[in-house]
């Protein structure tokens, strides 16, 4: 891992100091009220953070994965939704940076590092989500455009964003399916794109996560990131800093909880001593405390593999597995420590208990990172699959 710069720390710590004067005092208000943040998210562009990992040649941070993973985990012990805002748009912008041409860089970046172009992605739809090769969304090419038709689900900034990294077929016949996709930069404005809902949710509120409609939807061919039939790759790449994005997440909303949970642990008294006094309630912080560092290794692991500009899928979906699932755990034993006080919407922890299983399931399900790992591994050890083994 690069070494940490004194920008870095910086802005770290500027980070750290808006999430607690600033995000955690509105924090549960805005969420109860699944209300958008938009005087946090306007803060988030003061603080240059639509343009984190994106390069300085293009108006942005610069900043390396690892350090964006840490500002993802300070944003988290706030209020995970906020990351949400930053993800999905810091995906589209590593895509156009690593596949995209010249022309698309300087036209998309540097107006996505000052928040003016907002992205979200356009992916996940009804019957193909963690399968994403599967998806029915088709873009036909006429002359000097495409034609977009299809459906896209749980699209994070479809609202308030401008712009879309939309996953289309153009060419639904190949096999294998995913040699069909192509990536396209799906900008608002044009008739055909409309927004039919937001879906309700369990926690991750106050950001939109939408059921987008495209009807003879026109997207300049100018608007294709790289070849056509090769934007699975792109996509799957994209998702690798996504899936430590994910994970990074998860341990900002683990800590957030452990850091109640031990805070009320040494002010709630029962039995004559506060309860941090009794065995049962240090075990529980112990194992807690250990999961929460052993899932920041993981992610620090993935994101400098990101870093040294390596496949890191292993990596991503390790760190990914793991901080979710811990997560998850986390979040209830510090329900567990508040007693009935953790089941009350006055304090946090019931928030952190439903924001927890996204992480679980976004960005790819936790049995499919099994599979990720599990063909990693037997990759890494040479293993070549027969030819007559088709996946399931």
């Amino acid at each position: 891992m690069a070494p940490e710069s004194d920008f870095d720390r910086d802005l770290i710590e500027g980070v750290r100091t808006f999430v607690e004067k600033e995000v955690k005092p509105v924090a549960n208000e805005l969420e109860h009220a699944n209300e958008y943040p938009q005087a946090l998210v306007d803060r988030m562009k003061e603080l240059g953070l639509f343009g984190a990992t994106i390069p300085e040649a293009y108006g942005g941070l610069a900043l390396s994965v690892s350090t964006y993973a840490r500002i993802v985990e300070e944003l988290c012990r706030g209020w995970m939704s906020l990351s949400g805002v930053l993800n999905t748009h810091l995906m589209i912008a590593y895509t156009i940076r690593t596949y995209g041409n010249e022309e698309q860089k300087q036209r998309f970046l540097p107006a996505m590092a000052r928040g003016e172009k907002r992205a979200a992605f356009g992916l996940t739809e009804a019957h193909a989500g963690s399968d994403a090769q599967r998806i029915r969304t088709v873009a036909k090419r006429q002359g000097d455009q495409y034609i977009v038709n299809g459906t896209k689900m749980w699209s994070t900034n479809a609202r308030t964003g401008t712009m879309f990294g939309l996953v289309c077929k153009t060419d639904p016949t190949a096999n294998p399916p995913h040699k069909g996709i192509t990536l396209l930069l799906a900008e608002k404005g044009a008739p055909g794109c409309t927004i039919s809902r937001d879906l309700p949710k369990l926690g991750y509120k106050g950001v939109e996560s939408a059921e987008v409609a495209f009807e003879d939807f026109p997207v300049p061919v100018a608007n294709r990131v790289g070849n056509e039939g090769e934007g699975f790759q792109y996509v799957m790449a994209g998702l690798e800093v996504g899936r430590v994005n994910i994970a990074a997440r998860a341990v900002g909303v683990a800590q957030a909880a452990f850091e109640d949970a031990l805070k009320y642990s040494t002010e709630r008294e029962t039995f004559g001593k506060p309860i941090c006094e009794h065995q049962a309630i240090q075990l529980k912080l112990a194992d807690m405390a250990t999961k929460i560092e052993a899932a920041r290794l993981l992610v620090r692991n993935a994101a400098a593999a990101k870093d040294r500009g390596e496949r890191s899928d292993l990596e991503a979906g390790m760190a990914k597995l793991f901080a979710s699932e811990i997560c998850q755990e986390v979040a209830l034993e510090a329900m567990r420590i508040h007693g009935g006080y953790g089941y009350s919407q006055e304090f946090n922890v019931e928030r952190y208990y439903r924001d927890a299983p996204l992480m679980i399931i976004g960005e790819g399900t936790n049995e499919i990172q099994r599979i990720v790992i599990a063909r990693g591994l037997l990759k890494r050890a040479g293993y070549v699959r027969p030819k007559h083994v088709r996946d399931d």
